[in-house]
């Protein structure tokens, strides 16, 4: 399961080991000593979950970017047909009840899970709800749920370029915040990833990325690479975006997801210049209005510059395809637009994605 970009192949990690790796030594002491990375592992080792998955695939044929199902005996294609595969990734338990926290990817297709505890036991688990669109899915626990521990949600949007993280999975891995807010990688329709040095390796994929007080900053999911291969940059899907849709999954069992109903740009320079609008003109293009959709009913024309969302500043197409998704259905968003260098309030009441993308 890959995308290519300009910098190569993005790839979802999916695992071949149920190993748990130990994490590899620090050069230099950390927050008071080198102890400090290791109590935080022990306290949050028992949150985080092997996953273990039984498919049912079709052969594709070359799996150029899927290693994991290629069919050895047909290295060259050959018909499409059914077959069973495996696959392994990582989760983290969110409450006492028994809900796990884990990538879309991680599970998809599986006609059986099995979830591995820190402690050595083996849970079946059913698939709650998956939002391939974020790359997340929620499963639940079955069995006998004694001695759960949820883990501690933490607030990405207060992390710092630079600050030391883990990766809790399979294996284990550490390194720092190189980015935030990263956006048009082309691995799924939502993106607002944490950019990470932290290796994101098979099998972690799914599990915690956690800050150095024990809590949950990123689900991680993907790693930028031209060979399948780690090489530097791994990718994590922030809690501040995970945990509502984690919430509408078990309460809902599906994200309800706003529609305004526009085809929009990042403005660039060149863009700007090409619209004739200032150099250093930001914000997101309207380059089109569907028709009777929620922005034409708005007054939203082609050519407007969208500024902000219910006053947060929306630099980049991600920005706001972001904030509508997450708005939801049936709610009313303020849009900040400039238009004929002027600029306009306007408040508009957001549809359902699914129902408009069915029609």
């Amino acid at each position: 399961m890959a995308r290519s970009s300009r910098l190569g192949a993005l790839v979802l990690g999916i695992g071949l080991s149920l190993s748990w790796a130990p994490l590899a030594a620090h050069a230099q002491p950390l927050r008071g000593g080198d102890t400090a990375i290791a109590d935080v592992t022990e306290r949050v080792l028992p949150s985080v979950v092997n996953i273990s998955t039984t498919t049912a695939r079709k052969n594709r044929g070359p799996a150029m970017f899927d290693p994991f199902f290629t069919d050895p005996s047909s290295p060259f294609g050959g018909r499409p047909s059914e077959r069973e595969g495996q696959s392994l990734g990582s989760g983290v338990i969110v409450s006492p009840q028994g809900y796990v926290l884990t990538n879309s990817h991680v599970v998809a297709d599986a006609t059986d899970i099995r979830v591995s505890l820190s402690d050595g036991r083996e849970l079946h688990a059913e698939l709650i709800g998956s939002d391939p669109k974020s790359d997340l899915a929620v499963l639940k626990l079955e069995g006998k749920l004694r001695n759960l521990t949820p883990i501690r949600f933490g607030r990405s949007h207060k992390i710092r370029l630079g600050e030391i993280v883990l990766a809790i999975g399979n294996p284990l891995t550490m390194g720092i915040i190189s980015a935030k807010g990263r956006s048009g990688m082309g691995i799924v329709d939502y993106e607002d990833f944490i950019q990470t040095d932290a290796a994101i390796n098979p099998g972690n994929s799914g599990g915690a990325l956690i800050n150095l007080d024990g809590e949950l900053i990123g689900i991680n999911t993907a790693i930028l690479s031209r060979t399948g291969g780690y090489q530097g940059i791994g990718f994590a899907i922030p809690t501040d975006m995970a945990r509502p849709i984690m919430e509408s999954l078990i309460r809902d069992g599906r994200v309800d997801r706003g529609f305004l109903g526009v085809n929009i740009q990042t403005l660039t320079r060149e863009l700007a210049k090409a619209e004739g609008l200032p150099d250093d003109q930001r914000g997101v293009l309207v380059t089109r209005v569907l028709s009777a959709s929620p922005a034409a009913r708005a007054g939203l024309l082609q050519g407007d510059i969208i500024m902000r969302i219910d006053g947060k500043d929306t630099f980049t197409a991600a920005h706001v395809v972001n904030a509508v998704g997450m708005a939801g259905s049936g709610k009313r968003v303020k849009l900040e637009v400039m238009r004929a260098g002027k600029s306009r309030t306007l408040r508009i009441e957001l549809d359902d994605l699914d129902r408009n993308s069915r029609e």
